[in-house]
This record gives C-alpha cells, structure tokens and sequence, in this order.
C-alpha cells in the first residue's frame, strides 16, 4: 500500500514538475520573441507621431480606429470589426488665466482647463482668489466669503504613498469635485493644483463631472511651482484672476472601439486584452494609454507568430472615450450582457508603458490563490506582485458581471510626472519596458487559455 501511494506521488511531481518545465520554456519562448522582434515600440511611434493625441470626437480619433484595425489585421486577427459607440464631444479651444497683485502687472499663468469643464464662452471672467488647502476647509467657509470668488484649491498630491495611484486617488477628488464645489457657494470658477507627483511647472488636465442642477462653472489646473508661487503671494497681497476660455461639451457623436480576436481552437469562450484608444488632447498619449493598446495588439500578434494554439479566443479590445465619459467600456459590456457571451477572464493595460512589476487581480480567492501560485514562472521576468484587488476602468462593466479581470501593474513611479499633460509623448517611453509589459501579458494569457 505504502509502495502504491508513494509511487503515485512520484508520478504525480514528475507530472508537476513536466507541466512547470513546459510552461518555463514557453514563457522564455514568448520573451524572446517580443524582445527580439516585437512591434509595439514601431507603433507606438507611428501611432503617436503620425497621429497624436486622440481626444473622443476628434478627428484624430477616427484615424486612430482605422491605424487600430489595420494593425489587427497586420497583426493576424481572424476577425477585425468596429463597435459602434456614441461618445460625448468636448473641445478645448482658446483659453488663458491671468493674475495681478498689488503691482497691478498681469502675469499670464500656464494652465489648462479641466477635461468635460465648461469656458467662459469667450469672455473674461475675473474675481478675487481665495485659497483653501482642503475640503474640509472648503467646507467651513461661509457662503458669502465664496460668492463672487475663484476657489483655489492647492491640496497636493502627497509624497508619502510608495503606490502613486493611492496619492494620485487621495488628490482625484478635487479634480472632479472643485467646479461644482464652487458654483455652490456662488463662486465664479475654480482653481485646483495639478494631480501630480513632479515639482515642475506642468499643469495636467482630467476629468471632472457636475452635479445636477448646479451651474456650470469652469475649472482649471495649474501647475505644482505656480500653485507654490500663487500661495506666498496670497499671504501678503491680494490677488485677482481673469479666465478667458472657450471649452465646452459640444453634444455626442457616433464613434466607435475597435476589436480583433483569434478564434479559438476548443470553444469561444472568451478571454479579452484590451487598453484605451482615445487619449486627452494635449501630448500624444503614449502612456496613456498608446502603450496599453500597441502592448495588447503584441500579445495577438505573438500568438500568431509562434503558433501557439489557443483553446479559446483571445480578443483585443481598443476601448473608445476611456478618459471622458467611459462610453466604450459601457457599450461592450452591454453587448456581452445582452449577447450572453460567455468571457473567461479580462486583462487591461492602462497604467503605462514602464517596466512591469505584477498583476492586480479582481476575481474571487480560488482564481486569484491560483495565479498567485504562477508566481514563480514570472519571477525571472521582473514581475512578482499579484496582491493588489483592482482592475481597469474598460472592463469594469465585465467584472460587474461576474468576469475575472485584471490589470497590468508597471512601476509607476513616473507615471504622474507626465500624465494628462503636453509631456505624455513618445519620448517618455523606453523600449524594453514598453515590451516586457506586453512579455508579461502574454505570459499570462498563455496560462489563463491553457488552465482555464
């Protein structure tokens, strides 16, 4: 008896041990591959130099759906087809931001207006600033020492967190709140200090959203040494500002997400890829989130390229209007739900293109427990955090649902010095670490589609 049980054993490590060896030389194969002849960095750079930026309605957003589905077919997708989706339209324009003190000079500030905000139609706007450090300083302040004012709000992103997507959310609410925080107080505009972790003078644009029957009042950022600048002079002189800005919603349009897939081999169930196409109007998007998408259609293309026969279909989704208004991500959950499309698990890169360093995974404990367990084939490629419990904002409708899903986890410890600004530009993105982004992607999906 005891002969049996060990030999069963024996058989059943051997067995193990065949299975990790198998896995390890496939994930060698996968690097490799990428490494040696990948084509991410090339796209990127066609993406983000023969296009740009890619705001939702713009022009150069539609070439960007068809650059995408071009490089899915380029790529080997076995289907490439575009998803309808109405996008809301928002535009900058011209806009400027003044302020004079006690000298009476004007000095014209750098700046940009809030992503959805609305201008000023064109016209001045000018009041005094008052500055508050807080929301709950905010909070104390009486109506009337609001009403007619610009709010400045230079709350800054903090230093502390080792995770600069926690300073980043820590900030956040001020970015999406301070337009409407104003207008109810009768303020005239709002000022915010830029969500970003560099001491420059960059101011970064995002979104912001208001509240129903609230006025609409604009909002802008500015960058981390004028918000400096701005608060010394406060405290000695009285300070007026003028905006002068002509952003605004412009209605909606009918755009489109672009989607590619290689069927698979077993059953259709589904395992999906994906990153945001659209991106702010300033830069060219190349963080964010030209390297999520060029990283996705490489996990694709190096299926194809070594053969690897995959039991389901691998589908790269290359989301519309992620930044303003999450209307790609909306529509293709609503069509799995209404469809009843079967979807397996779901992965998106939308952190950046810079080295790797784990997988945040957004599913129950038995399917987190065995990834985590993968953890040691992707030690050797520099990724070894699978703790966190989070995913992307275009699949969250899918993890509503009940799908897996997960998100790429680079070192992000530059990621908001140049996000949302003019700086996001190829440039700012090395090769290797845009590439070992897509190795570790297509690791995974290996081992989602062999074990799932």
């Amino acid at each position: 008896m005891k002969k049996i049980v060990s030999t069963s054993l024996f058989l059943l490590s051997m067995t193990l041990f065949g299975q990790v060896k198998e896995d390890s030389i496939q994930f060698s194969t996968i690097s490799k591959e990428i490494l040696n002849n990948g084509k991410g960095y090339t796209e990127l750079r066609d993406l983000t130099k023969n296009i740009g930026h890619r705001l939702s309605g713009s022009a150069a957003y539609e070439k960007a759906v068809q650059w995408a589905a071009q490089k899915l077919r380029d790529a080997g997708a076995d289907k490439v087809w575009l998803q309808e989706v109405t996008i809301p339209v928002w535009e900058r324009g011209k806009e400027s931001l003044k302020i004079t003190a006690n000298s009476g000079r004007w000095k014209t500030l750098k700046m940009l207006s809030l992503g959805n905000s609305e201008g000023t139609g064109g016209k001045d706007v000018s009041g005094e600033i008052i500055m508050v450090k807080s929301m709950e300083e905010y909070d104390r302040l009486p109506a009337e020492k609001v009403k007619d004012k610009i709010v400045f709000f230079n709350y800054p992103f903090s230093q502390s967190f080792i995770e600069t997507f926690r300073g980043y959310g820590d900030a956040a609410k001020y970015r999406v709140t301070a337009a409407t925080l104003t207008a109810k107080k009768g303020g005239r505009f709002a000022i915010i200090r830029s969500l970003s972790s560099a001491f420059d003078d960059i101011p970064h644009t995002g979104a912001m959203r208001y509240e129903d029957n609230v006025d609409k009042v604009p909002a802008v950022a500015i960058g981390n040494t004028t918000a400096d600048e701005l608060e010394q002079l406060l405290k000695t002189q009285k300070v007026l500002a003028t905006l002068n800005s002509n952003c605004g919603m412009k209605g909606e349009k009918l755009s489109h997400s672009v989607i590619g897939e290689i069927t698979g081999k077993k059953d259709k169930s589904v395992i999906v890829v994906g990153g945001h196409l659209d991106s702010w109007d300033v830069g060219e998007g190349a963080h964010d989130d030209g390297a999520g998408i060029v990283q996705s259609i490489e996990v694709l293309r190096t299926f194809k390229k070594l053969g690897i026969q995959n039991n389901h279909t691998i589908r790269v989704v290359c989301f519309a209007n992620e930044e303003n208004g999450l209307k790609g991500g909306l529509q293709y959950g609503k069509t799995v739900k209404d469809t009843n499309e079967k979807h397996l698990f779901a992965i998106e890169s939308d952190a950046g293109g810079f080295s790797p360093r784990g997988v945040a995974l957004e599913m129950d404990d038995a399917k987190r427990n065995q990834i985590k367990g993968w953890a040691p084939l992707f030690i050797p490629y520099g990724v070894y955090n699978f703790e966190g419990k989070y995913s992307g904002a275009d699949i969250s409708p899918l993890q509503a649902m009940g799908v897996p899903t997960a998100e790429l986890v680079p070192d992000s410890q530059r990621y908001f010095d140049i996000h949302h600004t003019h700086e996001d530009t190829f440039e700012k993105v090395n090769r290797r670490e845009l590439l070992l982004g897509a190795v570790a992607m297509t690791q995974l999906i290996y081992m989602i589609d062999k074990n799932w």
